[in-house]
């Protein structure tokens, strides 16, 4: 049902399921981690009314586990990224994983998800410093046009490509005349 994804690393589609309606994931070594990618595999959807708070849990000095609430996803929304770098010292916050005794490895981090009810959700406070800039938004800043830059489809570039290998095959001299 859910995935996880941190760069460079492989991606997890297997969550451990800990209760009926929560998940988690291990991150191992999470001190080198900066954002984490949730989403839903597309294979089952929530439940009608139903979503996904994802939580970031880290071992403290203690070894004790420390959850934060990073934000959710739903059926309209199946995909987040979270920023989780500056989450290291921070305070915990309330969470469903709390009388669940998951073990907790120094270097190890856990992701969990709950499903819960969409009003739950849209009540719930996440980690300010969680938030990455939407796509929407980067995509827009990326795409903005400048009048002094020209764009070409990657289908003509490709397509062009395409005609110089196949005129290079048949005259590897054409280029010259």
């Amino acid at each position: 049902m859910f995935g996880c994804l941190v760069a460079g690393r492989l991606v997890q589609a297997a969550p451990q399921q800990v209760a009926e309606d929560k998940f988690v994931f291990d991150l191992p070594d999470y001190e080198n981690i900066n954002h984490v990618v949730v989403f839903m595999l597309g294979t089952i959807p929530f439940p009608e009314g139903m979503g996904g708070s994802v939580y970031f849990c880290y071992p403290d000095q203690n070894g004790m586990a420390v959850w934060q609430l990073l934000g959710f996803v739903t059926n309209e929304k199946p995909s987040a990224i979270f920023k989780i770098s500056g989450l290291k010292s921070g305070k915990g916050s309330q969470h469903p994983f709390g009388a669940m005794n998951l073990p907790q490895t120094p270097t190890v981090a856990q992701i969990g998800i709950s499903v819960e009810l969409l009003e739950n959700l849209a009540q719930q406070t996440p980690v300010a410093s969680a938030a990455v800039s939407s796509v929407d938004s980067f995509t827009e800043a990326q795409m903005t046009p400048n009048p002094s830059e020209a764009f070409i489809p990657a289908n003509v570039v490709l397509k062009w490509y395409e005609n110089f290998q196949r005129r290079l095959t048949q005259n590897p001299l054409f280029w010259k005349t």
